[in-house]
C-alpha cells in the first residue's frame, strides 16, 4: 500500500426527525453546517414529523432545530450541552464503524 495515500473516514447517513405539526418552517442547524438554517431545511411528512438526513464524518456534533424562528432542542436526544448563549445544544457523535 502506498503510504501517501491517506484514507478519508467515510461519511455516514444520519437522521434527524421533529413532531411539530403546526411548524411553518422547520430547519437542522448546528457546527456541521455553520449554523446556517437556509443549508439544511426539514420536510414535513403526513404525521406531523419535520425530517431530514444529512452525510456527517465521524465526529461529534452540536445542533438544534430552527423552528418558525426560534431555537427547539431536541427532546428526544438527552445528550446536551451549554452553549455560548446561556441555553443548551443538543450533543450527537457519529461513529467511524456501521453498527
Amino acid at each position: 500500500m502506498d503510504k501517501n495515500i491517506r484514507l478519508k473516514p467515510a461519511r455516514r447517513r444520519i437522521s434527524f426527525a421533529l413532531k411539530a405539526p403546526d411548524a411553518q418552517r422547520v430547519a437542522l442547524v448546528g457546527n456541521f453546517n455553520d449554523w446556517n438554517p437556509k443549508k439544511h431545511p426539514m420536510a414535513k411528512n403526513d404525521k406531523g414529523t419535520w425530517q431530514k438526513t444529512i452525510l456527517l464524518e465521524p465526529g461529534t456534533y452540536e445542533y438544534k432545530f430552527w423552528v418558525d424562528e426560534q431555537w427547539i432542542i431536541d427532546n428526544r436526544n438527552d445528550y446536551r450541552c451549554p452553549n455560548k448563549f446561556g441555553t443548551l445544544n443538543n450533543l450527537i457523535a457519529v461513529s467511524p464503524w456501521k453498527k
